[in-house]
């Protein structure tokens, strides 16, 4: 079997790789963590406004119709990052792959409950699906608060259960606030710290 030989260049990427992966270093800047965690947090407080204070849910469809724009913003910011990271690890890989599948598990979730009529379930359910991908991702990055934060979503989640509907939007907004915006300050700290 012939030995594959490396360009000066493929040679400088091995070892960059080498030397990012013993340093546990990682091109996570929370920056995606911030503008979902804000975005979440402003239509979380919205809809809690709207159904206490003027008791309507009818605001629910269109303040949510603020994370299309962040949709297509987040498509953009990663098609723009991909093309300029110069080598692409394994674990960002699974990263990325771990939140592909929130978003599958997120649609089909909201399908099933759309369609069974008990949208008092939505919320827990998706607080719930909210620890997934953060408490991986807090180990994929070995980053503790991620994990924190995962876990306090599953806490709210079993609360949310035992408390009327309008104020679940409200437990929707602490779990972003210390699943994604906290954890999103303290990895673009660290993200500067390391660059």
């Amino acid at each position: 079997m012939q030995e594959q030989e490396f360009s000066p260049q493929q040679s400088l990427n091995l070892i960059e790789s080498m030397i990012n992966k013993a340093r546990n270093r990682f091109s996570e800047n929370g920056h995606l963590y911030l503008l979902w965690g804000w975005v979440i947090l402003v239509c979380s407080i919205a809809n809690f406004i709207s159904a206490y204070f003027f008791n309507s849910l009818e605001t629910l469809k269109y303040v949510w119709m603020l994370t299309v724009p962040t949709v297509i913003y987040q498509m953009i910011y990663l098609a723009r990052k991909e093309k300029n990271e110069k080598l692409k690890t394994y674990a960002d890989d699974i990263y990325n792959y771990v939140w592909v599948v929130f978003v599958i598990m997120g649609f089909v979730s909201g399908i099933i409950l759309g369609k069974s009529g008990n949208t008092s379930l939505f919320n827990p359910v998706i607080l719930s699906l909210y620890g997934m991908p953060t408490f991986l991702s807090g180990v994929i990055l070995r980053f503790t608060p991620l994990k924190i934060g995962a876990f306090c979503c599953w806490v709210l989640a079993l609360v949310s259960m035992f408390i009327p509907m309008v104020f679940s939007f409200l437990l929707l907004a602490i779990a972003v606030i210390l699943a994604w915006i906290v954890p999103g300050y303290l990895l673009r700290s660290r993200f500067k710290n390391q660059n």
